[in-house]
C-alpha cells in the first residue's frame, strides 16, 4: 500500500513498527489494527462527523486515527509511548497531508491526563489497551464531561461485564460504575486476524451514550465506595458485605432497609441508582464513605 493511500496497510505496518524498532508489548496491551476494512467499520459505528473533535486513546501506530481523521473530524490522540507518539504527525502528513491541522497528539499515560488541547471532545474513539481498558474509559468519562458517546474496543469479556445487565453472570463492577455515566451496549464482535500480533481473546466493540446519573444527594466517590465493597465478596449478602462499611451487619442492614433494598441480595441484583439510595442511606446514618476506593 503507498504512502498515497489514506490508511495503513498490513505491510505498512510491519515495516512501520521496524523502523522505529517497536516491539508491540504485552505491558502496554498493544495490538495494532492492520484492516482496513475494520477501521472504517469503527468509524462508521461511531458515527464519527467532519468537524467534530474526537479523543483517542493509544493510537499506537496510527490505523484507527488515520480513519478518523478521514471523515473530516479533528482529532486529538493521547498515546503513551513517546516513540509511537512522536511518529504519528509524520504518519498523518505521509497518508492524509490535508489533516495535519486537525491532528494532535499528547504524549501522556492516559490515565493522568486531566485535560486536553483545544476545545473539548464530544466523542472517545479508540482501541483500548487491554490492561487498563475498564481504568481509562472510566477516567475519561469522568473527567471529561463534554463526551457525549464513545465507541471503544475492548477484550469481549471486558466488553460484556460494560454492557451487562443487573443480575447476569457477567455484572459486575465495570457494569455499575459505567452506568453512572452512560447507557453501554455491545455492537459488534472483532476477530483476532485484524490485529498484529494476533491476540489470544476475541475483542468487541462498546457503545457508551452519556446520560446523566441517578438522582442521589450521595456523590460518585460515595457510591463507587458502596459498589466496591458490595462486590467485593460477591457471594456474600448486601448485609454482610457492607458490614465493614457500616460498621456492624445490623448497621448495614437498617441503611438497606432504609433504602428499600432487600438485605439477603446480593450485589449483582441492584442497579446503579439501587447503590445510590444505598450510599445516601449510609451517609444519612453518619458513614463515612469519601476514604473508598475512586474510578
Amino acid at each position: 500500500m503507498s504512502p498515497s493511500s489514506p490508511l495503513l496497510g498490513p505491510a505498512e505496518i510491519r515495516a512501520l513498527a521496524a523502523r522505529l524498532g517497536v516491539r508491540p508489548t504485552k505491558t502496554l496491551g498493544q495490538n495494532f489494527v492492520h484492516d482496513g476494512g475494520t477501521v472504517r467499520k469503527i468509524v462508521r459505528q461511531a458515527g464519527v462527523e467532519a468537524g467534530e473533535r474526537v479523543v483517542e486513546v493509544g493510537p499506537g501506530l496510527g490505523s484507527l486515527t488515520l480513519g478518523l481523521l478521514e471523515t473530516g473530524a479533528d482529532v486529538v490522540a493521547v498515546e503513551i509511548d513517546p516513540v509511537l507518539a512522536a511518529e504519528l504527525p509524520a504518519t498523518v502528513a505521509a497518508h492524509q497531508p490535508d489533516a495535519v491541522g486537525r491532528f494532535a497528539v499528547v504524549t501522556a499515560d492516559a490515565l493522568q491526563v486531566r485535560e486536553l488541547p483545544g476545545e473539548p471532545p464530544s466523542a472517545l474513539v479508540a482501541n483500548l489497551p487491554y490492561n487498563v481498558a475498564v481504568p481509562v474509559l472510566l477516567t475519561f468519562l469522568e473527567r471529561f464531561p463534554a463526551l457525549r458517546r464513545s465507541l471503544v474496543m475492548v477484550q469481549a469479556e471486558v466488553a460484556d461485564r460494560l454492557a451487562a445487565p443487573p443480575g447476569s453472570r457477567t455484572y459486575g463492577i465495570p457494569s455499575v460504575k459505567a452506568a453512572w455515566y452512560a447507557s453501554a451496549r455491545r455492537t459488534a464482535t472483532i476477530g483476532r486476524t485484524v490485529f498484529w500480533p494476533e491476540p489470544n481473546v476475541d475483542s468487541a466493540l462498546v457503545e457508551l451514550v452519556r446520560r446523566d446519573p441517578p438522582p442521589t444527594t450521595a456523590s460518585r466517590a460515595q457510591v463507587f465506595t458502596v459498589v466496591d465493597a458490595a462486590f467485593a465478596q460477591r457471594r456474600k449478602m448486601l448485609r454482610s458485605a457492607l458490614a465493614g462499611l457500616a460498621g456492624s451487619s445490623a448497621a448495614a442492614q437498617s441503611a438497606l432497609e432504609a433504602a428499600g433494598v432487600d438485605p439477603q441480595a446480593r450485589g449483582e441484583r441492584l442497579d446503579v441508582a439501587d447503590f445510590a439510595r444505598v450510599a445516601e442511606a449510609l451517609v444519612a446514618a453518619g458513614v463515612a464513605l469519601d476514604g473508598g476506593p475512586r474510578s
